[in-house]
């Protein structure tokens, strides 16, 4: 063998090898400039919460002066109140709504009945009409039922379940991926259908339940439209959404505004710690239920 025809190939894989070092620094360097732009406006609304010369907003980002004022005078206000009905609202919807997902999609897996792809072809229909469309009707239902104003929490949370089991599609495609062998083994052993899924199903899906208990319990600590429609002019009912915006109004801003950047921080506390510790989980559980129908 000549030593061109062995030089050719060395050229190549040198070529093909720095063309992939290229774009891969190119990538990098783009995926820093997104990061470094979506993290600005949460890095200044830190450094805002400690800012304790001016309460307004000012035209620089490092506060002259450091201090804890602006969480201490949280605990002055409601709050604590708009945090825990916040924290009640996602914490009850989160657990009763996972339940219900895991449940039906564990029917829709598993089970085969005359009417279940009508079933399923309906409520995908019917997930697409936006929530917006039924904001009247079940104001007046809730209203009827007392659970508005100082009441809201309640009807928040009997609102965020009502439709759970129509986003069964991410876990039904993880349990479409659980062997059927296992179930029938089981089943010829005498466990019944709940010890199938609770014993076997469950500890196989632990990245499917923790998504479905994550995208359950984000939806409520940050819904703002529908919470201020039925908790408006009531303190007691609010979350924290509804309630810190009304720092926001021209009569407030000058003398919250800080107070408000303070909220936003324990706000995202919670949420932070969560995707932290089980962003793992949470991106198998998506990769994993969309692998299959």
């Amino acid at each position: 063998m000549s030593e061109k025809n062995i030089t050719n190939p060395m050229k190549r894989h040198m070529g093909l090898k720095t063309s992939r070092a290229i774009g891969n620094t190119a990538i990098y360097a783009l995926l820093i400039c997104i990061s470094i732009i979506w993290l600005v406006p949460f890095v200044c609304i830190v450094l805002q919460s400690f800012r304790v010369e001016l309460k307004g907003p000012v035209g620089y980002v490092l506060p002259k002066q450091w201090g804890l004022d602006n969480y201490k005078a949280l605990f002055q206000t409601d709050f604590p109140r708009w945090y825990a009905n916040t924290f009640i609202a996602a914490l009850v919807t989160a657990v009763l709504q996972t339940i219900i997902v895991l449940c039906m999609s564990y029917t829709l897996s598993r089970f085969r009945f005359k009417m279940r792809k009508p079933l399923m072809r309906f409520m995908l229909i019917l997930g697409m009409f936006p929530g917006m469309l039924t904001m009247i009707i079940l104001y007046r239902v809730l209203k009827d039922l007392g659970m508005t104003q100082a009441n809201a929490v309640p009807g928040l949370i009997l609102v965020y379940i009502a439709s759970s089991g129509m986003g069964y599609y991410v876990s039904k495609g993880f349990f479409d991926t659980i062997p059927k062998s296992l179930d029938e083994a089981a089943r010829v052993d005498g466990a019944t259908r709940f010890q199938v899924l609770k014993k076997i199903i469950l500890p196989l899906s632990k990245p499917i339940v923790i998504y479905t208990i994550l995208t359950a319990f984000m939806g409520p600590w940050g819904d703002y439209v529908f919470a201020q429609y039925i908790s408006f002019g009531t303190s007691a009912g609010m979350n924290v959404a509804v309630g810190m915006y009304r720092w926001l109004n021209k009569d407030q801003i000058a003398a919250s505004y800080t107070m408000f950047c303070a909220g936003g921080v324990l706000v995202a506390i919670p949420v932070t710690v969560l995707f932290m510790c089980l962003q793992k989980y949470y991106v198998e559980g998506v990769t994993g239920g969309a692998v299959k129908g």
